[in-house]
């Protein structure tokens, strides 16, 4: 979960520090030896623009798109790699399925757009799996209701949700789908930030997917925030119900849809060579932790054309109402419509301990919004939880995604956690 606003950018054109990407000798390295099979693209710009289907073709990956309706009418779109461009690349192989999901204002471009040989979505296809994204309601890919229109001025009922419903609904809906699809009975998931919040919302309310998961993987945990180092999220969480009744009275129920804007913001502000390049950067950090190593600035353009993805209000609101609470509890709508939709005049906790699959929790010490004090409070409760420290003091939440050694501090130990509980 990580918040970064296209409007704030703007103040970029008045910083004046120096402006070469720390990585900026790398990226030249593999321009002149043509070797863009790992690490990055080779066209950021291009990357930018294109949405994550043609971006997954471009390098040569197979990819469908499926369309699942949910109980309460929203229609999101997941895409699925099949197999892998290198190895395990035979069509109709029977594969083990891994469901990835992608955390707050993100979307399923999160698991992709770092390219080949970085990206968690492709290092898991070349090593044999079956690869399905999600993408939550109100995000890019999932802004379809049979008949709510996500763009009304007047009527922003499309928007009447938290991260509730996508782990009460939505999680279990595009679960069922890929599993039918494929004809396995169980699945890995994977899962970054609110990614995480959302499955322990699921196993909470719905311990029968117990039978359907394999391991969970969560980046980055999300559940309990009392410890939080975030100023901004422990600025506004008093407040923030308030700012959904504005928000909601000047008509909007969406916090930093994707638009042209952030992409052009990208490229004109983040690129290598300019003077606000360091800004952007540091914006990312004052929310996720800083890691100067891990970070490839070259990669921004590409970022900011696929982030923000769009969220609901509410759904920030609920991350606020947990810091405000100190709880892991069911969204507040206040002391009567409570009564109404749980039987109580506060929001039950959910109930952790439902979850009896191996649940792997990867968290880290430089990580502002899963602190190691709630990390250990969420692993403490689960039924069967697994604390694994990633090895560089430094990591930070966004590290998880989109760090330039990922693979070598944490995929590879993912993968091999992977094989050691399939049957």
């Amino acid at each position: 979960m990580w918040l970064i606003t296209s409007s704030v950018l703007f103040v970029l054109v008045n910083f004046v520090a120096g402006g070469r990407s720390p990585h900026a000798d790398y990226v030249e390295q593999l321009v002149r030896a043509n070797n863009f099979g790992t690490r990055l693209s080779n066209n950021i710009y291009e990357d930018a623009r294109l949405d994550v289907p043609d971006l997954i073709r471009k390098y040569g990956y197979p990819v469908e798109s499926h369309n699942v309706r949910t109980s309460d009418g929203y229609i999101l779109q997941m895409f699925r790699i099949p197999h892998g461009r290198n190895q395990n690349n035979m069509p109709g192989v029977k594969k083990p399925v891994v469901f990835l999901m992608h955390g707050l204002l993100a979307s399923s471009a999160d698991w992709v757009l770092m390219g080949p040989g970085s990206a968690f979505g492709y290092i898991l296809a070349e090593e044999g799996y079956d690869v399905w994204m999600g993408n939550a309601r109100g995000s890019t890919y999932s802004r379809k209701h049979i008949r709510l229109n996500p763009d009304s001025k007047i009527n922003k009922s499309f928007w009447h949700f938290s991260w509730d419903e996508i782990g009460n609904i939505d999680l279990p809906a595009m679960i069922n789908y890929a599993l039918a699809h494929t004809g396995q009975k169980k699945l890995h998931y994977i899962g970054h930030s609110q990614g995480t919040t959302v499955f322990f919302v699921m196993g909470s309310l719905q311990p029968e997917f117990n039978n359907k998961i394999i391991s969970m993987h969560a980046f980055g945990p999300v559940a309990y925030m009392a410890h939080n180092k975030s100023p901004l999220l422990n600025t506004i969480s008093p407040h923030a119900e308030n700012i959904e009744r504005i928000l909601t009275r000047i008509g909007t129920g969406e916090i930093l849809r994707n638009t042209s804007l952030s992409t052009w913001v990208g490229e004109t502000f983040c690129r290598d060579g300019t003077v606000t390049q360091p800004m952007c950067r540091n914006m990312i950090f004052r929310i996720t932790g800083r890691n100067e190593e891990q970070f490839n600035s070259t990669m921004l353009p590409v970022i900011m054309g696929h982030y923000p993805a769009g969220a609901a209000v509410r759904q920030l609101v609920h991350y606020a109402q947990g810091i405000v609470d100190k709880e892991f509890r069911r969204y507040d709508h206040g002391w009567m419509k409570n009564i109404l939709t749980y039987g109580t005049t506060r929001p039950p906790r959910y109930n952790l301990g439902n979850i009896k699959i191996p649940t792997f929790l990867h968290y880290t010490y430089n990580d502002p919004l899963a602190q190691v004090e709630d990390v250990t409070r969420l692993h403490r409760e689960l039924g069967a939880g697994i604390k694994l420290l990633v090895p560089d003091p430094l990591f930070n939440h966004i590290d998880f995604m989109w760090a330039i050694d990922a693979k070598e501090l944490l995929y590879d130990k993912v993968l091999e956690l992977m094989r050691s509980v399939e049957e």
